[in-house]
């Protein structure tokens, strides 16, 4: 009797130890990648950033963290736009996200399929964006000759919504445990205001009736560390 139910201990205690795993709550990484711009101005343009970021692991799977971005948006040609209006914003951003990811609601453990993308994700925040015009076109000839300056402001700040869709890649380090991960992101970013770009024209003179985004396109490195916790995923 004693030997059967130690077994079932045994048994219990198997199967309860095959489907947990400890996860690392703390991650920090960078990446960098190209912008694009959908503001004002007749057409975008690309330009480059660069990001850090720290994230706090609820579970492997939803994130809730902090980033930090730094990079130029562009827009505009002062040769083809028809108002000859260009801008090169050198921004600085710094957002709070949270993601989810499908591991999360996935029985993934039996199919290649869910493991391979376990990591794919949706998330959204909220952030601040601190813009600099470091080149604009600011005057353009009107159509009577006259002198006619764009109004705007080559400094400001404003509020951003960053929504994500990306993808984790997930690799482990020699005692099983996830430690680095690869991530490709998209990120659309809308802001407030009318300082993305510097121009506000008034809207009798010039078509403005949707809000400033830029989109970040970014590869990335991220390093897991710090305690454990325990999920009931058995990550492989």
């Amino acid at each position: 009797m004693k030997k059967r139910y130690l077994a079932l201990l045994l048994v219990l205690f198997t199967v309860t130890a095959f489907g947990q795993s400890n996860f690392y709550k703390l991650s920090v990484g960078a990446g960098t990648g190209g912008t694009y711009s959908f503001t004002d101005v007749q057409k975008g343009s690309f330009g480059f950033a660069s990001y850090a970021n720290l994230d706090y692991n609820f579970t492997p799977f939803i994130t809730g963290g902090l980033e930090i971005q730094m990079g130029l948006v562009k827009g505009g040609n002062r040769v083809t736009d028809p108002h000859k209006r260009e801008f090169t914003n050198a921004y600085q951003a710094v957002m709070l996200n949270t993601k989810f990811r499908a591991g999360e609601f996935t029985d993934f453990y039996y199919s290649d399929f869910l493991n391979y993308t376990k990591g794919f994700y949706l998330g959204t925040g909220l952030g601040y964006i601190k813009n600099n015009m470091n080149s604009i076109v600011r005057e353009k000839l009107d159509e009577s000759g006259n002198l006619y300056t764009f109004p705007g402001d080559d400094k400001s700040s404003g509020i951003v919504i960053p929504i994500n869709i990306g993808i984790d890649f997930y690799f482990p380090d020699g005692w099983g445990d996830i430690r680095y991960t690869l991530n490709f992101n998209y990120q659309t970013n809308i802001v407030t205001g009318e300082g993305l770009d510097g121009y506000n024209d008034p809207k009798t003179k010039f078509k403005n009736n949707a809000a400033d985004i830029y989109n970040f396109l970014s590869v990335g490195f991220k390093y897991n560390f710090g305690p454990k916790g325990l999920t009931n995923k058995t990550i492989r």
